[in-house]
């Protein structure tokens, strides 16, 4: 199997043929979804929810994610693995350069920052230090405490034309891929449309180049709650091979997410 790439996913883009990425935090489950065919891997700081049990992403370190990632890159052969940068990691290009260097030594192809225009200096000094990015926009989760809870970003005219204009800021300073969470889908669908860089959702419609599910919530085994954006792909086939399969198939199909599972 050939390894995906940047260049293989902007490739996808390009061909119209969806990308379909997961989290993932250990060795087992990512040969698993590795051997399903998934095109990306990312160890999200979603790892402080999900397997730490927090109401948020905040206590996550720069060392959680890099042993994780450092798992689930040693089950990994052909997946494009992408380590987030977690809160307050990169909040100078200083810090954002020891830190990431440290992600990229454990495993990591990519690394991923929450934020828009502030970045766009450090972005170009990772691409220079040989650092690939992915951007997030939307729903950050690290700045959960500014938005005052886990909302759905970009629904007024003014907040979505500040979005899409960040998405085209980042895409300049260097990024090579981008995640919209939760945003309307018209939003996502332009900004898809105006970039050259593919761009993966997370509750953001099935208008984007791909999209992205915490396996925990694809599974139906979230401990807190099951968010709107994600589907439980366990329950109708009973078996995680099948489930990782059907929502590959969806991806690829485009009828995941259905309206259900968007916003407006």
């Amino acid at each position: 199997m050939k390894k995906v790439s940047t260049s293989s996913l902007l490739k996808m883009k390009q061909d119209k043929q969806r990308i379909s990425a997961l989290t993932a935090y250990d060795a087992s489950f990512a040969k698993m979804f590795d051997e399903q065919g998934i095109d990306v891997l990312l160890i999200g700081d979603s790892l402080g929810m999900v397997l730490q049990g927090a109401d948020d992403t905040l206590g996550v370190t720069v060392a959680d994610i890099a042993y994780h990632t450092k798992a689930v890159r040693r089950g990994t052969q052909r997946a494009f693995v992408v380590a987030d940068m977690p809160f307050m990691s990169y909040a100078t290009p200083e810090l954002a350069y020891q830190n990431a260097a440290q992600l990229m030594s454990a495993g990591a192809s990519m690394v991923k920052l929450e934020g828009g225009s502030w970045l766009q200096e450090t972005i170009k000094g990772l691409n220079e230090r040989g650092v690939p990015v992915c951007g997030h926009l939307g729903l950050t989760p690290q700045s959960v405490h500014v938005f005052g809870g886990f909302k759905v970003q970009g629904r007024d005219d003014l907040q979505a034309e500040q979005i899409l204009e960040q998405a085209k800021e980042l895409e300049r300073a260097g990024i090579q891929l981008l995640v919209l969470e939760c945003i309307p889908s018209g939003l996502a669908e332009k900004i898809t449309h105006s970039l050259n860089i593919p761009v993966i959702g997370i509750g953001a419609g099935n208008l984007t180049d791909g999209q992205i599910l915490v396996m925990h919530d694809m599974f139906g085994i979230s401990a807190n709650y099951m968010p709107k954006f994600s589907k439980n792909y366990l329950l109708a086939s009973g078996d995680m091979r099948a489930a990782v399969n059907d929502f590959i198939r969806e991806v690829q199909e485009g009828t995941f997410p259905s309206a259900e599972h968007s916003f407006n």
